[in-house]
């Protein structure tokens, strides 16, 4: 535990998908390497959703940035959202690195979201937490502007 460092300084942004008006279908993040960070927190989040539209999102691993060998995290997916209860709502997934299948020489991972019927508002957030090197912030995507 670190009590007087910075959320800037534990947390980095890793990989973005940014607020849209998503349509069906799945889209996903780059490959993020494991080795930085201790852990990572994917943060999904619905705005308005379409008419019977649904929400999944999975973590998944490769043994590459490019996507070599690429399957779902065991685990690592969350309930299925809908639209009767799913309107503005959060969903986080928690990952180590020892969750993935690093055996076989997996140490990438990417955020999937799949829209389901129609089209609907979403945005998601990977996060590297406790960086292995202080601070966090300097793994922080190009999109991030400012750190106050």
């Amino acid at each position: 535990m670190f009590p007087n460092a910075k959320g800037s300084e534990l947390l980095a942004i890793l990989a973005t998908l940014d607020p849209s008006s998503q349509a069906a279908g799945a889209t996903t993040t780059g490959w993020i390497s494991v080795a930085n960070h201790h852990g990572f927190l994917a943060i999904i989040q619905t705005g308005v959703l379409g008419t019977g539209a649904t929400v999944d999102a999975k973590l998944q691993q490769a043994q590459d940035s490019t996507g070599t060998g690429a399957k779902d995290i065991s685990g690592k997916a969350i309930t299925q959202i809908v639209k009767a209860t799913g309107d503005n709502k959060q969903a986080l997934i928690n990952v180590k690195p020892e969750d993935l299948d690093t055996v076989n020489g997996f140490g990438f991972v990417r955020l999937s979201v799949t829209v389901g019927v129609a089209a609907s508002q979403t945005a998601a957030q990977v996060l590297g937490v406790n960086p292995r090197e202080m601070p966090a912030s300097i793994a922080n995507q190009a999109a991030v502007v400012q750190v106050v």
